[in-house]
């Protein structure tokens, strides 16, 4: 089966080379780059296989599907510029039933600087990358995204390796950016934050993260990331119930 990969990218110089190394099992590679001004672009067109567009920034979703959308195969694979295909995962595709299957979900191999974490609930974090685009697509949403399918959903074994956050300072550095679309999406879908929100949802963050997902066996790192997505979710309902009273509400 001829399969498509697709990536979104922006000023992804650091990333980009090793993904593109990984995918050289796929027929081609579309890059939907927002505006790079490293160079992202030199290193995609650097190979043969690389579909190089240049397209204003529509939101993750938007974008994912538009760059799946100049594929010449159906059967889209879709990676982020920090992720690689394992050894074990492209066995795993290239043998995979596309004739049973509309989509098939992946493991992730998430890491916080060197470190694989398998716990705090980062692994195995399945996600839906590869999918029939005839059947399946993502949702356009502008954060969170995620593959639905009409069809059927397979499981591949062998992981994606995702490099997530080099450290503290670029998840901060990121986490203002995705609290506040994840802000709008609540408040685009009709939820409301409260005070109770605001309160208890980044304590029960921590909790899940640190007890209950098993966060306390990754030592200070597991410490260190659920007090960090403890913040994430504190600010996601702080701006939610900012945007509210903008508008002229109040709950």
């Amino acid at each position: 089966m001829k399969i498509s990969a697709t990536i979104i990218v922006k000023n992804e110089e650091a990333h980009i080379a090793d993904c593109l190394a990984s995918l050289d099992f796929v027929d081609e590679i579309i890059v939907v780059d927002s505006g790079s001004t490293d160079g992202t672009e030199a290193i995609c067109r650097s190979s043969t296989k690389v579909r190089y567009v240049n397209l204003p920034w529509e939101g993750f979703g938007r974008q994912k599907n538009r760059a799946a959308g100049f594929a010449e195969n159906d059967w889209i694979l879709n990676i982020d510029a920090d992720e690689r295909v394992t050894p074990e995962l492209r066995v795993a595709i290239q043998s995979a039933d596309f004739n049973r299957f509309s989509a098939f979900r992946v493991a992730r191999e998430n890491y916080f600087g060197k470190r694989w974490i398998r716990r705090c609930g980062w692994y195995p974090d399945y996600n839906i990358r590869l999918y029939d685009r005839r059947t399946a697509g993502f949702s356009e949403r502008a954060v969170h995204e995620a593959v639905e399918s009409q069809g059927p959903v397979g499981t591949l074994i062998g992981n994606l390796r995702h490099f997530t956050y080099s450290g503290i300072s670029d998840y901060v550095a990121r986490m203002d950016r995705y609290s506040a679309l994840a802000a709008e999406e609540l408040v685009k879908a009709g939820r409301h934050a409260g005070l109770t929100d605001i309160l208890f949802r980044p304590f029960w963050t921590f909790v899940r993260m640190y007890v209950l997902k098993g966060g306390i066996l990754e030592g200070y790192t597991g410490l260190l990331l659920s007090f960090l997505y403890a913040q994430y979710t504190f600010l996601k309902y702080a701006k939610a119930r900012e945007l509210d009273t903008i508008a002229g509400k109040d709950f």
